[in-house]
């Protein structure tokens, strides 16, 4: 059994024991349920943006504890005030050590926010919205592609979008009509290697009109202008920032050195 069978499993008991605890009469009772959602599809295309959506992690099966001591707040706003297109909230706790909670006072950002988890069934797409997230993520290699389709129509009933995830070639048959933000995690999660080629020549197969984000294995700005370069408009970035002592400072650095390398870009 792989960690990601694992989490999946996981998961699934850890969602039938939420649907007991609460019921969804109650998530859309939630304070958050029927704000205003904001998009992640126009925070990337606009020309000004950064396309860095910014992940909140505090650990990972593989590596373990990343930074257990920051601040959600903190770092959150951080992140938009230096130029995040959109934030990534962790909400799993078993696996990378996040929370409800997290997301919820994320929610302070006037961005777009990425609920980070383990999608396997609607009720969790209610529990999104209930706590204030504007983008769900639905991962191929735990979903069949007729279950991503049926995840990304109720998910759009509820206003909220869908970023689509792909780990390899076999995967192309998940994307469709309804999922038209599509990352492509350079990192495959059964062996945890990364392959940027790979997700290169991935990107080739999807559909014209698809915004590509890179997701994974992301730590030099060199990597972001590759990926650009190769029509990618979306950047998912955690790790290399949390790692660090300061995370706001990290990302404050490579955002600048990004907008600039951007502008240099336009110019040639």
């Amino acid at each position: 059994m792989t960690i990601l069978d694992t989490i999946i499993a996981r998961k699934k008991e850890e969602v039938a024991q939420r649907k007991t605890a609460i019921s969804i009469q109650e998530l859309e009772r939630s304070t958050l349920f029927n704000r205003e959602r904001i998009s992640l599809y126009d925070s990337l295309m606009k020309k000004s943006s950064s396309g860095i959506i910014a992940e909140f992690k505090r650990k990972s099966p593989s590596k373990g504890i990343i930074n257990g001591e920051a601040d959600v707040v903190e770092v959150t706003k951080g992140y938009t005030r230096h130029g995040a297109a959109c934030l990534s909230v962790l909400t799993d706790t078993e696996f990378f050590g996040g929370s409800y909670d997290d997301l919820i006072q994320a929610r302070i950002n006037p961005i777009p926010i990425l609920r980070k988890d383990f999608i396997v069934d609607e009720y969790q797409l209610i529990e999104a919205r209930s706590l204030g997230a504007d983008v769900i993520l639905l991962i191929a290699a735990c979903l069949s592609p007729q279950e991503v389709k049926q995840l990304a129509q109720q998910a759009r009933q509820l206003e909220l979008e869908v970023l689509l995830e792909l780990h390899d070639e076999e995967e192309l048959g998940h994307a469709g009509d309804v999922t038209r933000i599509i990352g492509i995690n350079n990192r495959d999660l059964k062996t945890f290697s990364v392959d940027l080629d790979r997700s290169l020549r991935m990107a080739e197969q999807l559909p014209a009109d698809a915004v590509k984000v890179a997701e994974s294995g992301i730590s030099q700005v060199d990597t972001l202008k590759l990926f650009y370069k190769h029509g990618f408009r979306g950047f998912l970035i955690g790790e290399n920032f949390m790692k660090e002592h300061d995370p706001v400072e990290a990302f404050a650095r490579f955002s600048s050195e990004w907008v600039q390398t951007k502008e240099l870009i336009a110019k040639s």
